[in-house]
Protein backbone atom coordinates (compact mmCIF):
# COMPACT_ATOMS: atom_id res chain seq x y z
CA UNK A 1 0.00 0.00 0.00
CA UNK A 2 1.20 3.71 -1.02
CA UNK A 3 2.01 5.38 2.14
CA UNK A 4 2.75 8.79 0.45
CA UNK A 5 -0.52 10.11 0.45
CA UNK A 6 -0.88 13.46 2.49
CA UNK A 7 -4.01 15.12 1.02
CA UNK A 8 -6.97 15.78 3.49
CA UNK A 9 -10.29 16.96 2.67
CA UNK A 10 -13.67 14.92 2.05
CA UNK A 11 -12.07 11.62 1.31
CA UNK A 12 -9.10 11.58 3.13
CA UNK A 13 -8.96 8.28 4.08
CA UNK A 14 -10.86 6.85 1.15
CA UNK A 15 -9.91 5.16 -2.31
CA UNK A 16 -11.69 5.83 -5.66
CA UNK A 17 -11.71 3.72 -8.82
CA UNK A 18 -12.52 6.04 -12.03
CA UNK A 19 -12.69 4.49 -15.27
CA UNK A 20 -12.09 6.41 -18.14
CA UNK A 21 -9.77 8.46 -16.69
CA UNK A 22 -6.61 9.55 -18.89
CA UNK A 23 -8.43 12.78 -19.60
CA UNK A 24 -11.90 14.85 -20.29
CA UNK A 25 -14.07 14.35 -17.69
CA UNK A 26 -12.45 11.51 -16.07
CA UNK A 27 -9.41 13.07 -15.47
CA UNK A 28 -10.33 16.57 -14.13
CA UNK A 29 -12.58 14.20 -11.68
CA UNK A 30 -9.62 11.97 -10.72
CA UNK A 31 -7.69 15.27 -9.76
CA UNK A 32 -11.11 16.68 -8.31
CA UNK A 33 -10.87 13.50 -5.56
CA UNK A 34 -7.75 13.62 -5.08
CA UNK A 35 -7.11 17.18 -4.39
CA UNK A 36 -9.45 16.45 -1.66
CA UNK A 37 -7.28 13.43 -0.36
CA UNK A 38 -8.55 10.24 -2.11
CA UNK A 39 -6.51 7.68 -3.27
CA UNK A 40 -7.48 6.90 -6.73
CA UNK A 41 -7.04 4.07 -9.32
CA UNK A 42 -7.04 5.49 -13.18
CA UNK A 43 -8.50 3.10 -15.73
CA UNK A 44 -8.99 3.76 -19.43
CA UNK A 45 -7.56 2.10 -22.23
CA UNK A 46 -4.05 3.10 -23.42
CA UNK A 47 -1.32 2.49 -20.55
CA UNK A 48 0.57 5.24 -21.98
CA UNK A 49 -2.13 7.98 -21.75
CA UNK A 50 -2.84 6.46 -18.74
CA UNK A 51 0.24 7.16 -17.62
CA UNK A 52 0.87 10.67 -18.78
CA UNK A 53 -2.50 11.11 -16.55
CA UNK A 54 -1.24 10.08 -13.93
CA UNK A 55 2.29 11.90 -14.17
CA UNK A 56 -0.21 14.98 -13.79
CA UNK A 57 -1.40 14.02 -10.27
CA UNK A 58 0.83 13.97 -6.87
CA UNK A 59 3.01 11.17 -6.86
CA UNK A 60 1.55 8.48 -4.20
CA UNK A 61 -1.83 9.65 -5.01
CA UNK A 62 -2.89 7.20 -7.72
CA UNK A 63 -2.44 3.89 -9.19
CA UNK A 64 -3.46 2.99 -12.85
CA UNK A 65 -4.78 0.02 -14.54
CA UNK A 66 -4.84 0.43 -18.52
CA UNK A 67 -7.85 -1.89 -20.25
CA UNK A 68 -11.32 -1.82 -21.69
CA UNK A 69 -13.96 -0.96 -19.19
CA UNK A 70 -16.08 -3.81 -20.89
CA UNK A 71 -13.40 -6.72 -20.34
CA UNK A 72 -14.46 -8.62 -17.07
CA UNK A 73 -10.46 -10.05 -16.84
CA UNK A 74 -9.81 -5.86 -17.03
CA UNK A 75 -12.02 -5.05 -14.50
CA UNK A 76 -11.06 -8.31 -12.46
CA UNK A 77 -7.19 -6.93 -12.58
CA UNK A 78 -8.33 -3.54 -11.00
CA UNK A 79 -10.62 -4.40 -8.10
CA UNK A 80 -7.22 -7.03 -7.37
CA UNK A 81 -4.99 -4.46 -7.49
CA UNK A 82 -6.87 -2.12 -5.64
CA UNK A 83 -7.69 -4.14 -2.76
CA UNK A 84 -4.01 -5.61 -2.51
CA UNK A 85 -3.05 -1.41 -3.16
CA UNK A 86 -5.41 0.32 -1.19
CA UNK A 87 -6.79 -2.66 0.60
CA UNK A 88 -10.60 -1.13 0.36
CA UNK A 89 -12.99 0.77 -1.90
CA UNK A 90 -15.22 3.84 -0.87
CA UNK A 91 -16.05 5.28 -4.38
CA UNK A 92 -16.67 4.16 -7.62
CA UNK A 93 -16.87 6.22 -10.56
CA UNK A 94 -18.48 5.09 -13.95
CA UNK A 95 -17.02 7.70 -16.92
CA UNK A 96 -15.77 5.60 -19.49
CA UNK A 97 -18.53 5.81 -22.45
CA UNK A 98 -17.97 5.38 -26.50
CA UNK A 99 -20.03 7.18 -29.23
CA UNK A 100 -18.77 5.92 -32.18
CA UNK A 101 -22.14 6.46 -34.44
CA UNK A 102 -23.16 9.53 -35.92
CA UNK A 103 -26.56 9.71 -38.01
CA UNK A 104 -30.44 8.52 -37.66
CA UNK A 105 -31.23 5.74 -36.01
CA UNK A 106 -32.47 4.10 -38.92
CA UNK A 107 -29.22 4.30 -40.25
CA UNK A 108 -27.77 2.90 -37.34
CA UNK A 109 -25.34 0.00 -37.93
CA UNK A 110 -26.68 -2.45 -35.51
CA UNK A 111 -23.20 -3.61 -34.36
CA UNK A 112 -21.95 -0.69 -33.37
CA UNK A 113 -25.11 -0.13 -31.53
CA UNK A 114 -24.46 -3.04 -29.41
CA UNK A 115 -20.95 -1.66 -28.50
CA UNK A 116 -22.23 0.99 -27.12
CA UNK A 117 -25.01 -0.58 -25.36
CA UNK A 118 -22.22 -3.13 -24.08
CA UNK A 119 -19.69 -0.28 -22.93
CA UNK A 120 -21.96 2.74 -21.64
CA UNK A 121 -24.53 0.43 -20.06
CA UNK A 122 -23.62 -3.26 -19.29
CA UNK A 123 -20.18 -2.14 -18.42
CA UNK A 124 -21.62 0.40 -15.99
CA UNK A 125 -23.52 -2.18 -14.30
CA UNK A 126 -21.12 -4.89 -14.55
CA UNK A 127 -18.28 -2.38 -12.46
CA UNK A 128 -20.91 -2.40 -9.77
CA UNK A 129 -21.33 -5.70 -9.52
CA UNK A 130 -17.91 -5.75 -9.05
CA UNK A 131 -17.34 -3.85 -7.05
CA UNK A 132 -20.18 -5.43 -4.40
CA UNK A 133 -19.47 -8.82 -5.09
CA UNK A 134 -15.34 -8.59 -4.21
CA UNK A 135 -14.66 -10.78 -1.29
CA UNK A 136 -11.49 -7.66 -0.17
CA UNK A 137 -13.03 -4.62 -1.04
CA UNK A 138 -14.83 -2.21 1.18
CA UNK A 139 -17.87 -2.81 -0.79
CA UNK A 140 -18.63 -6.57 -0.06
CA UNK A 141 -18.49 -5.09 3.78
CA UNK A 142 -21.71 -3.06 2.79
CA UNK A 143 -21.08 0.43 1.99
CA UNK A 144 -19.70 2.89 -0.80
CA UNK A 145 -20.83 5.03 -3.19
CA UNK A 146 -21.31 5.32 -7.11
CA UNK A 147 -21.62 7.70 -8.94
CA UNK A 148 -22.43 6.85 -12.85
CA UNK A 149 -21.83 9.53 -15.74
CA UNK A 150 -24.97 10.36 -17.57
CA UNK A 151 -25.87 12.63 -20.10
CA UNK A 152 -28.29 15.48 -20.80
CA UNK A 153 -29.66 13.75 -24.11
CA UNK A 154 -30.77 10.49 -22.25
CA UNK A 155 -33.63 12.67 -21.35
CA UNK A 156 -33.97 15.05 -25.02
CA UNK A 157 -32.99 13.79 -27.91
CA UNK A 158 -29.86 15.30 -29.50
CA UNK A 159 -29.59 15.28 -33.61
CA UNK A 160 -26.74 12.47 -35.06
CA UNK A 161 -26.30 10.87 -31.07
CA UNK A 162 -29.53 9.37 -30.73
CA UNK A 163 -28.19 5.61 -29.78
CA UNK A 164 -25.67 7.45 -27.31
CA UNK A 165 -28.59 9.22 -25.95
CA UNK A 166 -30.47 5.67 -25.71
CA UNK A 167 -27.50 4.51 -23.95
CA UNK A 168 -27.44 7.28 -21.29
CA UNK A 169 -31.05 7.03 -20.46
CA UNK A 170 -30.64 3.67 -19.58
CA UNK A 171 -27.75 4.76 -17.28
CA UNK A 172 -29.70 7.06 -15.63
CA UNK A 173 -32.55 4.58 -15.29
CA UNK A 174 -29.89 1.50 -13.83
CA UNK A 175 -28.67 4.58 -11.55
CA UNK A 176 -32.08 4.93 -9.88
CA UNK A 177 -33.02 0.66 -9.69
CA UNK A 178 -29.60 0.29 -8.44
CA UNK A 179 -30.42 3.03 -5.57
CA UNK A 180 -33.40 1.27 -4.43
CA UNK A 181 -31.37 -2.20 -4.87
CA UNK A 182 -28.59 -1.31 -2.62
CA UNK A 183 -29.67 1.54 -0.39
CA UNK A 184 -29.24 2.02 2.39
CA UNK A 185 -25.76 0.79 2.92
CA UNK A 186 -24.22 1.95 -0.68
CA UNK A 187 -25.82 4.86 -2.50
CA UNK A 188 -25.80 5.45 -6.06
CA UNK A 189 -26.37 8.39 -8.10
CA UNK A 190 -25.55 10.09 -11.55
CA UNK A 191 -24.23 13.50 -13.02
CA UNK A 192 -25.88 14.12 -16.16
CA UNK A 193 -23.66 16.92 -18.32
CA UNK A 194 -24.41 18.86 -21.07
CA UNK A 195 -22.03 19.87 -23.64
CA UNK A 196 -18.45 19.67 -22.18
CA UNK A 197 -15.28 21.23 -23.89
CA UNK A 198 -13.56 17.52 -23.85
CA UNK A 199 -12.08 15.51 -26.64
CA UNK A 200 -14.95 13.21 -27.05
CA UNK A 201 -17.18 15.97 -27.56
CA UNK A 202 -15.37 18.26 -30.06
CA UNK A 203 -17.63 17.69 -32.60
CA UNK A 204 -20.71 19.19 -31.04
CA UNK A 205 -18.80 22.64 -30.92
CA UNK A 206 -15.71 22.25 -33.00
CA UNK A 207 -15.44 25.70 -34.87
CA UNK A 208 -18.57 27.07 -33.53
CA UNK A 209 -18.35 27.24 -29.67
CA UNK A 210 -19.39 31.23 -29.68
CA UNK A 211 -22.58 29.97 -31.12
CA UNK A 212 -23.27 27.09 -29.22
CA UNK A 213 -22.64 28.16 -25.83
CA UNK A 214 -25.09 31.35 -26.72
CA UNK A 215 -27.96 28.50 -26.14
CA UNK A 216 -26.75 28.31 -23.13
CA UNK A 217 -28.08 30.23 -20.06
CA UNK A 218 -24.65 30.69 -18.82
CA UNK A 219 -23.37 31.48 -22.02
CA UNK A 220 -20.79 28.85 -21.98
CA UNK A 221 -19.66 25.44 -22.36
CA UNK A 222 -19.04 22.89 -19.62
CA UNK A 223 -15.31 23.03 -17.99
CA UNK A 224 -14.39 19.01 -17.11
CA UNK A 225 -13.75 20.50 -13.37
CA UNK A 226 -17.41 21.60 -13.54
CA UNK A 227 -18.68 18.26 -13.41
CA UNK A 228 -16.21 16.82 -11.76
CA UNK A 229 -17.55 18.89 -8.65
CA UNK A 230 -20.32 17.80 -8.85
CA UNK A 231 -18.99 14.29 -8.67
CA UNK A 232 -17.38 14.98 -6.00
CA UNK A 233 -20.24 16.28 -4.01
CA UNK A 234 -22.43 13.42 -4.75
CA UNK A 235 -19.61 10.65 -3.44
CA UNK A 236 -19.07 12.37 -0.04
CA UNK A 237 -20.92 12.49 2.73
CA UNK A 238 -22.21 16.13 1.77
CA UNK A 239 -24.90 14.15 -0.06
CA UNK A 240 -25.32 11.91 2.55
CA UNK A 241 -28.78 11.21 2.38
CA UNK A 242 -29.22 11.46 -1.89
CA UNK A 243 -29.52 8.67 -3.79
CA UNK A 244 -31.18 7.00 -6.74
CA UNK A 245 -30.85 10.69 -8.16
CA UNK A 246 -29.65 12.06 -11.60
CA UNK A 247 -28.27 15.71 -11.11
CA UNK A 248 -28.24 17.84 -14.54
CA UNK A 249 -25.24 19.84 -15.08
CA UNK A 250 -26.10 22.05 -17.54
CA UNK A 251 -25.44 25.45 -17.67
CA UNK A 252 -29.29 26.08 -17.87
CA UNK A 253 -29.34 24.33 -21.59
CA UNK A 254 -32.80 22.02 -20.83
CA UNK A 255 -35.07 24.04 -18.78
CA UNK A 256 -33.89 27.16 -21.90
CA UNK A 257 -35.28 24.26 -24.30
CA UNK A 258 -32.01 23.54 -25.99
CA UNK A 259 -30.54 20.24 -26.72
CA UNK A 260 -26.65 19.15 -26.89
Amino acid sequence: MNQNVTGQGRFSGRTAIVTGASRGIGLAIADRLVSEGARVCLTARRAEQLEEAASTLPRGSVITVAGKADDPAHRREVFDTVAREFGALDVLVNNAGINPAYGPLVELNLDAARKVLEVNVLATLAWVQGAVAHEKLGFSEGHGTVVNISSVTGETPAPGIGLYGVSKAAVSHLTRTLAAELGPEIRVNAVAPAVVKTRFAEALYEGKESEVAMSYPMRRLGDPSDIAAAVAFLASDDSSWVTGRVLTVDGGLTVAGGTA
